[in-house]
Parts: C-alpha cells; sequence; structure tokens
C-alpha cells in the first residue's frame, strides 16, 4: 500500500509501499491618452475575468500521483514518465525519488515534459531539512505527508496505535503539523496534510481526528491534501468538506474503491473494501470535482491502491485519467 512508502525507504515497517509575455516593446512605443486609458483598462479587467472563468470551467489538468505505478518507475523511471505524457497527464505527484536524486528526477520530468508541483515526504522519519531541499530542487509548490506520527512518536508506536489514536494524539499531530508548516513556509513552499481513512474515526465529543487536525493546525501554514476515496472509506463526504473547508483544502486525490457499504476506520482493516479504477467503482467523482473546483483547488492527482489484479497499474492509469479529464474539460 502506497500509504506508508514516505516514511523512508530504510524502514522495515513500509508496506509495499503559459508564461505571461509582457508587450513591452508596445509600451515603450505607444503613447497612450487618459481617453484611450479607460476602455484599456476596461478590456484588461474583462480579460482577468475570462482567465478566471475560464480556468472554473476548463478546470485542472489531470495529474497522477507515482507511487500508482512505483514498480513501473523503479524499473524505467525515464520510460514510465514519458508513458504517462503519453496518456495525457501533464502533472505528477511524488512519492520519493527511487534510486536517483532529487535533482536527477527533476530532469527526468522535464525530459517527459511533466512538472511535479506536489512532493510526497518522508516527514517525522527523515530530517525535516533536507527534504524541503529536495522538494525545492524538484521545484515543488507543495511539501506533503503521507502519514505524520504524533510529535516525538516513533515509527514502530506510531503504526502499533495507528488505528487507535485519540484525540490528544491527533493534537499532538496539529503541533506536528504546525511546525513543518512553518519550516516548510519558511522554505517557500506550502505544507499539506494528506490523509486516509484513520482520521474519520470519532475519537470523543462527535468529532473525527480530522476535525481535530481542521481547528488545531494554523490556517496560514497548514493546508490539506483530500484524499477523496479513502474519506468516503472512513464514512464522511468529500462534497461537504469542500463546502465547508474549500479554503483549506489545496488538493484532491481522486481515488476509487469498490462495494464500499460501511465506514471502515481502521487502515488495515480486512473489511476495507477493494480499490478500482475511477467509474468502476463505488465513487462518483463530478459532484465531487465540480465542489473543488468551486472551492479552488489547485491540483488533482488520480491514485489507485494496489494491488493491480485486473489490468496492470498502467493500463489503471489510462483508465483514470479517461475518466477524470472529461470531467476537468
Amino acid at each position: 500500500m502506497r500509504n506508508l512508502q514516505n516514511f523512508g525507504a530504510n524502514e522495515s515497517l513500509l508496506k509495499t509501499q503559459l508564461i505571461d509575455k509582457g508587450d513591452h516593446h508596445m509600451r515603450s512605443n505607444m503613447k497612450i491618452s487618459r481617453r484611450r486609458f479607460i476602455p484599456l483598462a476596461g478590456g484588461a479587467l474583462a480579460a482577468a475575468a475570462f482567465s478566471q472563468q475560464t480556468r472554473r470551467t476548463h478546470g485542472l489538468p489531470v495529474g497522477i500521483q507515482l507511487y500508482m505505478v512505483n514498480a513501473d518507475l523503479t524499473k524505467d523511471p525515464a520510460g514510465t514518465l514519458k508513458k504517462l505524457a503519453e496518456i495525457g497527464y501533464s502533472e505528477v505527484e511524488t512519492a520519493g525519488f527511487g534510486k536517483l536524486s532529487a535533482a536527477q528526477f527533476r530532469d527526468l520530468l522535464r525530459d517527459a515534459g511533466l512538472r511535479a508541483p506536489s512532493a510526497h515526504l518522508g516527514f517525522g522519519m527523515d530530517d525535516t531539512d533536507k527534504l524541503l531541499d529536495d522538494a525545492k530542487t524538484l521545484g515543488a509548490e507543495y511539501a506533503v505527508s503521507s502519514m505524520l506520527a504524533p510529535k516525538n512518536e516513533g515509527a514502530a508506536d506510531f503504526f502499533k496505535n495507528l488505528n487507535s489514536m485519540s484525540a490528544d494524539d491527533f493534537r499532538s499531530v496539529a503541533a506536528h503539523a504546525n511546525e513543518i508548516g512553518q519550516k516548510t513556509k519558511a522554505a517557500g513552499m506550502q505544507y499539506a496534510y494528506h490523509n486516509h481513512n484513520i482520521e474519520f474515526r470519532d475519537v470523543g465529543d462527535g468529532k473525527t481526528g480530522y476535525d481535530i487536525l481542521l481547528e488545531e493546525t494554523d490556517a496560514s501554514v497548514v493546508k490539506f491534501e483530500l484524499d477523496c476515496g479513502w474519506m468516503k472509506v472512513g464514512g464522511k463526504d468529500p462534497v461537504e468538506y469542500l463546502r465547508r473547508y474549500g479554503n483549506r483544502i489545496a488538493m484532491l486525490h481522486a481515488k476509487d474503491f469498490k462495494n464500499i457499504t460501511k465506514p471502515v476506520t481502521a487502515l488495515f482493516s480486512a473489511d476495507r473494501p477493494p480499490s478500482s479504477e475511477l467509474g468502476r467503482g463505488s465513487i462518483d467523482y463530478k459532484p465531487i470535482v465540480e465542489a473543488g473546483l468551486k472551492a479552488g483547488v489547485k491540483h488533482i492527482f488520480v491514485e489507485q491502491e494496489g494491488p493491480f489484479k485486473e489490468v496492470s497499474a498502467m493500463e489503471a492509469a489510462e483508465i483514470d485519467y479517461r475518466y477524470l479529464k472529461p470531467l476537468l474539460s
């Protein structure tokens, strides 16, 4: 499962884990009278409004979380990235760099015509400053924790207690996220917290762990990457959260599961529904994407949980792209 990969490759607990062009030459050769300036300014404002409307109606590029194709990426990094670009993807979100450095991975992305605006990093397992340096080298705008342990809790204890985290544990996670968020901001990027299903268990007083994270993190330094599939598995509605907390949610993961019939909030539960390609599972992403675009999310990444039994990961990536692209067009 991808959710543990970013805690560091050395952990035995891990699972399979248009640039604006200024019209300077025109401005230098034209004298604009006040009478001419007013309609020109009005035209500029109209163009800006049109640009915003175009973004709302045409949506966002389709991105992919690279952990989904991790096996292919490990065998053939350059070839895999080029195949993703051929499918139509223009953005990716990294989940480690395999045996490559951040600079080498950045160059492969450039050669494939891809960009990585977001990187999942092993916060809490590796040196934060080093992780942020890698993200900057990559050219990422967002530095994301795939999972985040409470402050000062080691990996072993975290995974042992993963499915029984208390309200105080989530408050400690929030404090940890605030610290990482401050460092990420100082490095010129934005930190975001990525969820699984464990955050949606009631931890007392009718609150979930996710509610506590929203309440106790600093909105100026902590944003959220909403994994819609895991939220649905946990029994909550992404559309509702996007309507209520859209200003906190910067990115989405589009992920599907088959046969979601009841809330499951334990990560490794045998009751967890099987993963699925988008459009072949239980989740209708049309209202979710609409709510996300209205809320102003910046990026949407396809991701599918393994194992891939019916189709290969690359075939699934193509199916997922074909499903999501029309919703963003």
